[in-house]
C-alpha cells in the first residue's frame, strides 16, 4: 500500500491509491454482486434496499461453510421480527478453524512479550481435545459455558470448543469482583465454569481462587469447574480436560438464529443486561466488517487491546474466519518502563491491524512517544479505534508520529449488535476527526426530535432497517419485551442506539458520546448501578450519586456521597471496596461530600442533571426534580475539595 501526498492544510489526512483500491476486498466484493464500487453511497443504498441479496453476497464472498438454504431474508413489519437465513445450518467454530494447517492462527503475548504461538493445525487439535473433554462432562447444544478467562490461547480454545458443540459461550474478565461476575454469568445459569486462577497486571501477580469459589457458591447451576493456571478442590484442570487422543473436532451445525454468545451491558439501572447473539448473525457481521471495511486479508495479523468481557474480544476472535492470524494480549497496555510495549510486539510479529482506544493513544501522546523513530512498522496497514470518540488532534498525532501511509479508522457500534454501525473503508479518504462511512448493510441516519434525518447537526444515531446481528433476545424473564423496550420504544420500528452523533453532508459521521448516563472512562462502558450496589453496603454512606465528567478527551468517574464526615481514610476504603467488588475500572477518580442527592418526583436519582450542573450548564427540567436545591452543591464541582 502506498499513500498519495496530501496537502497538510487539507482535512484529508490519507487517501488510498488506485492500486490499493483495486486490490481491496471491497472492490472484489462489488464485482461479485455486480454492483459498481463508486459512488460508495450508491453501493450502500443497494445494500440496505436489496437486503437479502446483500447478505447472501457476504455469505458467498466470505466462503461461509454450511448450508445456506433457499431463503435469505424474510422481512417483517417490525425490524426485530425480521428473519435472516431461516433454513441455514452452520457451525461457528468450523468457520473459524478452516485456515491452512501450517499458518499461525494466534500469537499469545503478555507484559513480558510474545510467549507462544499456535498454528491452525495445532489449534484444531486442541479444540478437538477440549471438545471431547466438555462432551464427557455432558455439555451439549444450547448449554451455557462460562469463562473467567484471560486473553490467551487456552481461553481461545475453550471458546471454540464450546461453540463447536453448539454450546453458548459467555465470559468475564478475571479483574471483576465476585459480585460483578455473579451479576453477569449468574443470570444465564452456566453448566460449566472455566477459570484462569492466576494472572499478572502492571507486573503484579493476582490469584482469584477465592473469587472463583465465591462465584461457584452463588451460582447453583455450575456442575463442573475447569481451572487454568492453578487447581481448586473438586475442580478439573485444563491439562486433564485435554488428556485424550482426539485429533479432529466434530462440528455440531445449528440454525442461523441459534444462540452463540451472551454479552453483557453496563448495568446502569440494575443488573447488566444479558444480550443473546446468534451464530449466523455474529459470523456474517464480523466477516463483513473485517473483509469489506477493515480489508483484512489471509495471513494478515489482527489485534485489538481488549479483555474477555468486552465485545471486541469476540470481534477479534472472528478474524480467524478471514484466515487471518490474531494476537491475544493479556496485561497492561502501557508498562512503567516501556510505554511502547505493544508496538514492540507488533513489530516482532508483523502486525497489520492494530485496534485500540483514544485513551491509549492519548497516553502515548502525553508521554511524547514518537513511534516512527523506534519502529519501522513495515507490516502495519491500519490503526482502528473505538470505545470513545477519536478527536481530531489524535488523527493528526497518528500520522505525524506513527506512520504516514496508514488507514486510520474510528469505528462505532456496540455490544448490543456485536459490531459496528459506522466505520471506515479501504476506498475512503481519512478525514480529520470523522468516521468515514455507514457500514454496508446498516441503514444509518441521524434523527432530530421530529424523527427526521438531519445533516450537519447533532441528533440521535438510528438504524432504520433490519440486520443479522440484532440480538436474539435478552436472556431471562420477559427477555423479548425488555429487548424491544430498550431499542425500539423511543421510535417504534426504528433502532435508537443512544449515541449523540452528527452526519456530515459527505455522509461521514462524528460521534459525540452517549446520549444516556452510562459512564465511559477509558472507552470502557460502566453502569452506575454496579457502583451503587457496593457503596450502599458501606455503613458510613447514607446516600450517593455517580456520574462522569469530561477530562482531556476522556471521562473520569465522580462519586458524591452523603456522610457525616468524608475523610481520606473513608475515601480510600470506598475505592478499595469498589475495586474488589466491582472492578478497578469502576473506581471513582473524585469523591465529594454533599448534603443531599437530587431525585425525581417518582424517586429516581437524576444522574444526567447532576452531570449537567457539575459542568456548568443549565438543567432545563428542574420541575421533575423533587429537591432541585440539591443541585447547587454540584455547580462547578471540580473547583471544590475532593478526595
Amino acid at each position: 500500500m502506498n499513500t498519495q501526498t496530501i496537502d497538510k492544510k487539507s482535512p484529508i489526512l490519507w487517501e488510498p491509491t488506485e492500486k490499493a483500491i483495486e486490490q481491496s476486498h471491497l472492490n472484489a466484493f462489488s464485482k461479485t454482486v455486480n454492483q459498481p464500487l463508486f459512488p460508495y453511497e450508491r453501493l450502500h443504498r443497494w445494500s440496505i434496499t436489496n437486503i437479502g441479496d446483500f447478505w447472501e453476497g457476504v455469505w458467498d464472498y466470505a466462503g461461509i461453510i454450511g448450508e445456506k438454504g433457499e431463503t435469505t431474508y424474510v422481512p417483517a413489519d417490525s425490524m426485530a421480527e425480521a428473519v435472516f437465513f431461516p433454513d441455514a445450518r452452520l457451525n461457528f467454530a468450523e468457520n473459524l478453524l478452516k485456515g491452512k494447517g501450517d499458518q499461525v492462527a494466534a500469537y499469545q503475548a503478555d507484559e513480558t512479550g510474545v510467549t507462544a504461538q499456535i498454528t491452525f493445525q495445532e489449534l484444531r487439535k486442541q479444540v478437538a481435545r477440549a471438545q471431547y473433554g466438555l462432551k464427557q462432562l455432558g455439555v451439549k447444544k444450547g448449554d451455557r459455558v462460562a469463562g473467567i478467562t484471560t486473553n490467551n490461547i487456552e481461553g481461545l480454545v475453550a471458546l471454540l470448543a464450546a461453540t463447536s458443540i453448539g454450546a453458548v459461550w459467555t465470559s468475564c474478565s478475571p479483574d471483576f469482583g465476585a459480585k460483578g461476575i455473579v451479576d453477569r454469568i449468574g443470570q444465564v445459569q452456566p453448566k460449566v465454569l472455566i477459570a484462569n486462577l492466576k494472572y499478572y497486571y502492571k507486573q503484579k501477580p493476582f490469584d482469584i481462587s477465592d473469587k472463583v469459589l465465591e462465584t461457584v457458591q452463588n451460582i447453583v447451576s455450575i456442575k463442573h469447574i475447569i481451572t487454568i493456571a492453578g487447581e481448586l478442590p473438586e475442580a478439573i484442570t485444563w491439562q486433564s480436560l485435554l488428556e485424550n487422543d482426539v485429533e479432529t473436532p466434530e462440528y455440531e451445525r445449528t440454525g442461523f438464529r441459534d444462540p452463540l454468545y451472551i454479552l453483557y451491558t453496563s448495568g446502569t439501572t440494575g443488573l447488566p443486561k444479558a444480550i443473546v447473539h446468534t451464530v449466523g448473525g455474529t459470523l456474517l457481521q464480523h466477516v463483513k466488517e473485517h473483509q469489506l471495511h477493515c480489508d483484512v486479508h489471509e495471513k494478515d495479523v489482527l489485534f485489538w487491546y481488549t479483555n474477555t468481557a468486552w465485545m471486541m474480544y469476540p470481534w477479534v476472535v472472528s478474524g480467524l474466519a478471514s484466515n487471518a492470524s490474531i494476537l491475544l494480549y493479556d496485561g497492561s497496555p502501557v508498562l512503567p518502563d516501556k510505554p511502547t510495549h505493544l508496538w514492540e510486539i507488533a513489530e516482532e510479529i508483523g502486525l497489520t491491524h492494530f485496534g485500540t482506544s483514544p485513551k491509549y493513544l492519548d497516553s502515548l501522546m502525553k508521554a511524547d512517544v514518537v513511534l516512527k523513530d523506534q519502529y519501522a512498522l513495515a507490516s502495519l496497514k491500519s490503526i482502528l479505534s473505538c470505545g470513545a470518540p477519536l478527536v481530531a488532534e489524535q488523527y493528526d498525532w497518528v500520522y505525524e508520529t506513527i506512520k504516514e501511509d496508514l488507514y486510520l479508522a474510528s469505528i462505532s457500534g456496540g455490544t448490543e449488535i456485536i459490531g459496528c454501525f459506522v466505520m471506515g473503508s479501504p476506498i475512503h479518504p481519512v478525514n480529520r476527526g470523522e468516521i468515514s462511512c455507514k457500514a454496508l448493510g446498516m441503514a444509518m441516519e441521524v434523527f432530530d426530535d421530529r424523527n427526521a434525518p438531519v445533516y450537519g447537526q447533532k441528533g440521535d444515531l438510528v438504524c432504520t432497517q433490519a440486520f443479522p446481528s440484532m440480538p436474539l433476545t435478552f436472556y431471562g424473564e420477559n427477555g423479548d419485551e425488555r429487548y424491544r423496550n430498550n431499542y425500539f420504544s423511543q421510535r417504534p420500528g426504528i433502532w435508537t442506539h443512544g449515541d449523540f452523533a452528527e452526519q456530515t453532508i459527505d455522509q461521514s459521521f462524528i460521534i459525540y458520546g452517549r446520549a444516556d448516563t452510562v459512564l465511559n472512562p477509558g472507552g470502557v462502558r460502566i453502569g452506575t448501578a454496579e457502583i451503587y450496589s457496593v457503596v450502599e453496603q458501606i455503613e458510613e454512606i447514607k446516600d450517593s450519586i455517580v456520574f462522569g465528567l469530561p477530562c482531556e478527551n476522556d471521562e473520569e468517574i465522580v462519586l458524591c456521597v452523603v456522610t457525616n464526615q468524608l475523610t481520606k481514610e473513608l475515601a480510600k476504603y470506598i475505592r478499595q471496596q469498589i475495586r474488589e467488588k466491582a472492578s478497578p475500572r469502576h473506581v471513582p477518580r473524585r469523591i465529594y461530600q454533599v448534603n443531599d442527592i437530587p431525585y425525581t418526583i417518582n424517586g429516581k436519582k437524576v444522574e444526567g442533571a447532576a452531570k449537567t450542573e457539575a459542568i456548568g450548564k443549565e438543567v432545563k427540567n428542574k420541575a421533575s426534580i423533587s429537591n432541585p436545591e440539591s443541585l447547587q452543591e454540584l455547580t462547578h464541582i471540580k473547583e471544590k475539595e475532593c478526595y
